[in-house]
């Protein structure tokens, strides 16, 4: 059988590193909304959709929550429906929100009208047939450019998030326009610039947000968060900005006065050129002696003892000295760690210079109020461990962005955005009034001691931070928000540890490294990870799962692993040696109760293990299925999954049944993570939309479901884990969107929680 331990480590049990200077505080307090009303919802129309099949026309709708009632041994209770076409009445539904009209045609109209006058029973729905099968929402792509380097670029969709932007109970779809030449944070080179665009279902385009020159494009740099933060009605839209940034109304954003006292302004450019990052280390190197890890003897003296190299130069350093050490440690010391640490060429980061939170209005796109951005950067990313690896990578550790959406009071929604996970690790939590941002609090590690920025091993480390230390090196490339401990509010599960409701350190999840590994007997953290699943994926346990997998290889315990998400006890798991790089759940097989896991493991046969996994860790024989993302998308609410990476067609995969859909004329994003645009339950029934670019990106082809389900749930949206996941789904390397309830072939009607929650309505 597999190695297996069940372990945790609690916050207190890690901490106690030496305290370091520059490292941010632990938790702040902030602000606190309360209200009785439950969790603030959206007040959504019907959200009929008709849709033109081989023999009819299928139509689907929603199922409000404020209108379900309880449960049936078959579904939810709420209303009946009448469906008309053309006016006149063809059916009255009962037992789902979906009907098959087999006498429709691509010129009939649908209108369907909940049966009887009862308070609850909620708006009529009125739709067109997508003649085609599918709908394209036209796209206005921005102009291609050329970079400073002089490489020309042009631009393709990207993520998608919805919200509804105007108050008419429909949802707006927010569209982040990427250019051909974004970049990891990792690779050397300029980007093009970052737009935002929002649009109606019809294509108008309402707003576009230029970034501008200071927001470097890639998957780690712009997480935008569409929700409505004020309770208004309508969403807004909040990300990170820079001087530069260009509002939806044609206006730069409001600098702080301080920042204009300071000599900074909107036009300002600082993306650096080879030949600036040159003069920045050397600017670095003259003031080594005033470095405040230097000052309190944490670092070596001199640069030279840093390099491990004899003292041969007097401190302070004059200019010509602090050039020769820049070139020693750019031409000779860098590529003596590796030979792919080539900083002559270095260009295109953005290092220096103020960085703002902006909430803007989700209709206008103007403005609404711009804050400093915290966590805040520090430096080029030295006390991050930019420069302690053998690969040289300053800007990469301390550009590493998350974002998320919380009911941190379990009623009203907060903003929560971060920086950093391989290292320090810090969030900070928002909430805005309408007016002004304000901070909830903030939660931050502190900075992993090192005795020196150019040779040291951080990852493992411990931050400084007396109660967050452990919250150091944990985080993943992407983050999940769930009430994982019942108390009504939700936590933020930041890969290998949770943040509770107030920025508490809930847990940082540990094991024992393996008898075969390096690490053998040791205590060590699970640490970061590419793959992340928070939902409740065993009916048969109380509370929620998360399935992670893991990055270090032989220096972590686990390559994979299932753990209680309430208290980050490992359940089961495995020691790999290997670099995991994907994970995946879902339920895939009506025979087996729950959901299934699995990784990207190479099959082992003298363990009988293929990556393939029940709930509760028992191998299961059979291909492992896709792993970029998952929709639902069968009648029977099993998981399906969507293939195709690159330049290959989409798809949707059945494990058992193959290929349900093949995507013609359309793309996915983000290189090999293969990530749809979105998938959610945009409108219709329960079942999840899936959202790709056309090949030219002229359009968003937007696919859902045709074949007749007779099992009764309310939209998905007036769940609120499903909900935020919805709105952090775009960040970084996108993830499924999970309910805080089971939702497969096996569901228990009777536990899936009737929306106890209040609907802001812009009237």
């Amino acid at each position: 059988m597999p190695y297996r331990r069940r372990t945790a480590r609690t916050a207190a049990a890690l901490a106690g590193a030496a305290a370091l200077s520059l490292t941010a505080g632990s938790v702040s307090a902030g602000p606190s909304q309360t209200t009785e009303l439950g969790h603030q919802l959206e007040a959504l129309d019907r959200g009929l959709v008709a849709v033109g099949t081989d023999d009819g026309v299928h139509l689907s709708w929603r199922l409000l929550g404020e209108e379900t009632t309880g449960a049936t041994g078959h579904g939810m209770k709420g209303p009946n429906f009448h469906v008309l076409r053309d006016g006149e009445r063809i059916a009255t539904v009962t037992d789902s929100t979906n009907f098959h009209d087999a006498d429709g045609d691509a010129d009939s109209t649908y209108t369907v009208t909940p049966v009887g006058n009862a308070p609850h029973n909620g708006p009529d729905g009125e739709a067109e047939v997508w003649a085609e099968g599918h709908y394209d929402l036209p796209l206005q792509k921005p102009e291609p450019g050329i970079t400073p380097a002089g490489e020309e670029y042009e631009y393709h969709a990207n993520d998608v998030s919805v919200g509804d932007v105007t108050g008419d109970g429909q949802y707006e779809f927010v569209v982040k326009w990427d250019p051909s030449n974004s970049k990891d944070v990792s690779q050397v080179g300029y980007t093009g610039e970052v737009y935002v665009d929002t649009y109606t279902l019809d294509g108008e385009l309402l707003n576009r947000i230029e970034l501008g020159p200071n927001i470097r494009a890639g998957a780690h740099y712009t997480q935008f968060l569409v929700y409505d933060f004020d309770g208004d009605g309508t969403a807004e839209i909040m990300m990170k900005t820079a001087p530069g940034t260009v509002a939806g109304d044609g206006e730069h954003i409001t600098m702080p006065q301080e920042d204009l006292d300071a000599g900074y302004g909107p036009d300002d450019d600082y993306r650096m050129s080879a030949d600036d990052y040159y003069e920045h280390v050397v600017e670095v190197f003259r003031g080594w002696h005033e470095h405040p890890e230097v000052v309190a003897g944490n670092w070596p003296e001199t640069l030279e003892e840093a390099f491990g190299e004899e003292p041969s130069y007097d401190y302070p350093l004059g200019d010509a000295d602090a050039r020769q050490l820049a070139d020693f440690f750019i031409d000779e010391y860098a590529p003596s760690r590796s030979e792919r640490n080539d900083l002559r060429t270095f260009e295109g980061f953005i290092v220096h210079g103020p960085e703002y939170l902006t909430v803007f209005d989700g209709e206008t796109g103007a403005e609404l109020d711009t804050v400093p951005y915290t966590p805040e950067r520090g430096d080029d990313g030295m006390l991050w461990g930019d420069y302690a690896m053998s690969r040289i990578e300053p800007g990469n550790r301390v550009d590493r962005f998350l974002a998320g959406v919380a009911y941190l009071d379990g009623q009203s929604p907060s903003a929560v955005f971060t920086r950093g996970y391989y290292t320090r690790s810090a969030a900070a939590a928002y909430d805005f009034d309408g007016e002004q941002i304000t901070e909830r609090w903030v939660a931050d590690s502190g900075h992993v001691p090192m005795d020196n920025p150019f040779d040291a091993g951080p990852h493992e480390g411990v931050g400084t931070d007396p109660e967050l230390g452990p919250f150091a090196g944990q985080g993943f490339h992407s983050l999940s928000v769930a009430d994982v401990d019942g108390d009504g509010n939700q936590e933020i599960i930041y890969g290998s540890a949770t943040l509770d409701h107030d920025g508490s350190l809930l847990y940082s999840s540990t094991g024992i490294g393996h008898p075969d590994s390096p690490i053998a007997g040791q205590e060590m953290k699970l640490g970061h990870g590419d793959a992340l699943h928070v939902g409740h994926f065993d009916p048969d346990r109380q509370g929620q799962e998360i399935f992670a997998v893991h990055e270090a290889g032989p220096w972590a315990p686990y390559g994979y692993t299932m753990r209680d998400a309430a208290t980050g006890e490992v359940l089961w798991g495995d020691y790999t040696g290997t670099d995991v790089g994907r994970g995946m759940v879902g339920d895939i097989d009506p025979e087996t109760p729950g959901y299934h896991a699995w990784a990207s493991i190479p099959p082992n046969e003298e363990e009988g293990t293929t990556g393939l996994f029940t709930a509760t860790g028992e191998p299961v024989d059979g291909d492992v299925p896709g792993t970029n993302m998952s929709i639902r998308w069968a009648p029977d609410i099993t998981t399906q999954l969507i293939v195709g990476d690159r330049e290959d067609t989409p798809r949707i995969e059945d494990w058992l049944d193959g290929t349900l859909l093949v995507a013609e004329g359309t793309r996915t994003n983000n290189y090999t993570k293969g990530n749809p645009s979105l998938v959610a339950d945009i409108f219709g029934d329960w079942r999840e939309e899936l959202v790709l670019r056309t090949s030219d990106s002229s359009a968003l082809r937007i696919f859902t479901a045709t074949e007749v389900t007779d099992r009764k749930l309310y939209t998905l949206m007036h769940d609120p884990q499903y909900r935020v996941g919805v709105a952090y789904q775009q960040t970084a390397y996108n993830q499924p969107t999970y309910p805080d309830f089971h939702l497969g072939h096996d569901i228990d009607w009777r536990q899936v929680p009737v929306p106890e929650g209040h609907y802001p309505s812009a009237d």
